[in-house]
C-alpha cells in the first residue's frame, strides 16, 4: 500500500517535479535560449527591448494614426487601439512561440536523446520560460507607451502574471504532447504553422467577439486565446479585475492538458532513440 501510495505522489508532481529536480539545468538552458536568439546581434539582449518599442511604433502609426482604427471599450484615447491590439498580439505570439517550437524539441536536440541520463521532460520548460521572457519585455513596451499617452498605469496591472499563468501551464501540457508526436510523425511542425495563424485569426487579439457574427461567434469563444487575451486587456488596460471564477475553471483545464500532455511524453520517451 505504502509503494502505491508513493507511486501516487509521483504520478501527482511529475509535471513539475521534472522542473524542481533540474533546476539548475533548466535555468542554463532557458539562458541559452534567449541570449541564443539574439548571438551575432550588433545589440544583442537589447534588441528583446528594442524590438516591442519598435512594434508598438508600427501598430500605433498604422492603426491610430492611419486608418484612425477604433474598439468599443477604447474610447478616443489617442494610440488606445494599438496598445489593445498589442495586447492581443503578444499573448497570441507567446503561444504560437511555444506551439510552433515544441514539435522540434526532441528531434532539433538528438544528441540529448542518445545520452540516457539526460532529462528530455524538462526540455518544454527553457522553450516556454524563454517565451515568457519576450512577453514580459513586450509588456514593459505596453506600460511605457501607456505612461507616455495616459499619464497613468492602473494598479490591477499586477495582475497580469496571474491571468496569464494558466495559459503559461496550457502551453507547457501542449509542448510535451506535441514534442512526443513530432518524434513519430515529422509534418506535425508544418501543421502547428497554419494552427497558430487560424487562432490568431479566430481570437479576440483582432476583433472583439462582439463585432463577429453571431453564427460563427462560438468559434471564437471556443478559442483559448480569447478568454485570456479579454482578461489581459482587463486588468492591464481597463483598471478590471480578472472574472476569477472563468481564470479558476481555465486553469484546472490547463492543469489537466498538462498532466495529459506529459503522460504521453513519459509513455512515448522509451522510442525516441529508436526513431532518431
Amino acid at each position: 500500500m505504502q509503494s502505491v501510495s508513493t507511486r501516487s505522489l509521483m504520478l501527482v508532481g511529475s509535471p513539475l517535479s521534472a522542473l524542481v529536480r533540474h533546476g539548475s539545468l533548466t535555468v542554463e538552458l532557458t539562458k541559452r535560449e534567449i541570449l541564443g536568439r539574439y548571438r551575432g546581434a550588433s545589440f544583442g539582449l537589447l534588441w528583446s527591448l528594442i524590438s516591442p518599442f519598435l512594434m508598438l511604433a508600427v501598430y500605433s502609426f498604422a492603426f491610430g494614426g492611419i486608418l484612425k482604427s477604433r474598439w468599443p471599450q477604447a474610447g478616443e484615447q489617442k494610440g488606445s487601439f494599438a496598445l489593445i491590439l498589442f495586447l492581443g498580439l503578444i499573448t497570441h505570439a507567446f503561444f504560437a512561440e511555444c506551439i510552433n517550437r515544441a514539435p522540434t524539441l526532441v528531434v532539433g536536440n538528438v544528441n540529448y536523446v542518445k545520452r540516457v541520463i539526460f532529462p528530455l521532460e524538462i526540455l518544454p520548460w527553457p522553450m516556454a520560460l524563454s517565451a515568457v521572457f519576450h512577453l514580459f519585455t513586450n509588456l514593459l513596451a505596453f506600460m511605457v507607451l501607456q505612461l507616455v499617452l495616459a499619464g497613468h498605469l492602473s494598479w490591477t496591472i499586477v495582475l497580469f502574471p496571474v491571468v496569464v499563468a494558466p495559459l503559461f501551464v496550457l502551453s507547457l501540457g501542449i509542448a510535451w504532447g506535441l514534442a512526443a508526436l513530432g518524434v513519430y510523425f515529422r509534418d506535425i511542425a508544418q501543421v502547428t504553422g497554419v494552427l497558430t495563424t487560424a487562432l490568431l485569426f479566430t481570437s479576440s487579439a483582432i476583433m472583439p467577439v462582439s463585432a463577429v457574427a453571431p453564427e460563427v461567434r462560438w468559434i471564437f469563444q471556443a478559442n483559448p486565446l480569447t478568454f485570456i487575451i479579454d482578461q489581459v486587456r482587463a486588468v492591464a488596460l481597463w483598471g478590471q479585475l480578472p472574472d476569477w471564477e472563468g481564470l479558476g475553471l481555465y486553469a484546472i483545464g490547463s492543469v489537466i492538458v498538462a498532466y495529459l500532455g506529459y503522460s504521453a511524453f513519459a509513455a512515448t520517451r522509451r522510442g525516441f532513440a529508436d526513431v532518431l
